[in-house]
């Protein structure tokens, strides 16, 4: 029998169950869970990480430090990596740091990803190591295809998990927009607004654009269907798209002033299919029942003359317990035509997926 492997899994708080019945069907079981966090074993042994909906980020999982005393954490660290059996020559290229997702996202303003306090563990793991074992002295930096990436996880500040992944080379991946979650720390994408961010849905489009790898464009038309107030549309109009605003409540000002948008102010179902003529892409994120979503986005694209070519659509799962619901959706989304199906609960978003899919609109 193969060695076993062993993997540690960051995901949103309260997905643990989610990620564990993705998972077993791969062969890898539970070892330990915390809220956000999970480690798993496969008695097989396997070259492949867990993966699924529900992964924000997986790793190889070398052990953990704990304590109370900072050097003396450092020190099991540096001791972890020199113990490792690894399948390549040290040193790592990149270091990520960051903490488990300890309560809800938007719980107390919370958000995921690197913060202040995993900056400075960061640092002082830089520092702690030598040259020979990490090439980087900055922590969390964006990696690229090809690099080594060490990964330590604060899932207590007593309490820091050791692991290490490996960014696939984009040429021998059919998407390289899979790799986005890979190059991110912790899997978040960090970004750096230039426009005033109406709300945080600016970050959830930010995060589908870049995970889904749609090639969009500056001066593509996109249609949102759930607007109000406007914070993806920011993130539209920053990427130099037009725009048109669907959603029945009200607009920023700053959004609604935009040259590049035009708000419709009704809802998707009741405004007629000519809105939709010329628009390359079609975002939808209301706060509906997902059937009342696909039906929405079913209606706007079985029109002779549609143009979709991209769709990343939010679907509200009202609870983690619902997630055997999806199966049904991707089918659902199949049969209108829809390819190249990916479904994700991104770092930025709630008890909600993002399911992204390609179309091949007909022909006017």
């Amino acid at each position: 029998m193969s060695e076993a492997s062993f993997a540690m899994i960051c995901c949103q708080n309260g997905a643990q169950g989610a990620v564990l019945a993705e998972v077993e069907r791969d062969g890898w079981r539970l070892a330990f869970s915390r809220p956000g966090f999970v480690t798993v074993k496969n008695d097989y042994g396997t070259d492949r990480l867990p993966r699924g909906t529900f992964v924000r980020t997986a790793s190889w999982s070398l052990g953990k430090a704990t304590g109370t005393d900072s050097t003396a954490m450092l020190a099991q660290l540096t001791e972890a990596i020199a113990q490792a059996r690894l399948p390549f020559d040290l040193p790592f290229d990149r270091l990520h740091v960051w903490p488990r997702d300890r309560v809800a996202i938007g719980k107390f303003g919370f958000e995921p990803g690197p913060d202040e306090v995993t900056i400075v563990v960061g640092t002082a793991i830089a520092n702690a190591l030598s040259r020979t074992q990490l090439r980087t002295t900055i922590p969390c930096e964006i990696a690229k295809p090809g690099e080594r990436v060490l990964d330590v996880v604060l899932v207590d500040p007593s309490q820091w998990w050791i692991g290490w992944h490996e960014v696939p080379k984009a040429a021998a991946r059919k998407n390289a927009g899979n790799l986005s979650p890979l190059t991110w720390p912790g899997g978040v994408q960090p970004v750096v607004p230039t426009v005033p961010v109406i709300s945080r849905a600016y970050y959830k489009a930010a995060e589908a654009i870049a995970w889904s790898c749609f090639d969009i464009k500056s001066g593509d038309h996109a249609i949102e269907v759930g607007s109000s107030p406007g914070g993806a549309c920011g993130r539209l109009l920053e990427l130099g798209l037009r725009v048109t605003g669907i959603d029945p409540g009200e607009m920023a000002p700053e959004i609604l002033q935009h040259p590049r948008f035009k708000h419709i102010r009704a809802r998707a179902g009741d405004i007629p299919r000519r809105e939709f003529r010329g628009a390359k892409w079609l975002f939808v994120d209301s706060n509906v029942r997902p059937d009342q979503s696909l039906t929405t986005v079913e209606n706007i694209i079985s029109s002779r003359t549609n143009t979709i070519e991209g769709m990343l659509l939010t679907l509200k799962l009202g609870g983690f317990e619902h997630a055997d619901r999806i199966p049904g959706w991707i089918t659902r989304v199949k049969s209108w035509g829809g390819t190249d199906i990916r479904v994700r609960n991104l770092a930025r978003g709630k008890v909600e997926v993002c399911l992204a899919a390609k179309l091949l609109p007909e022909s006017p």
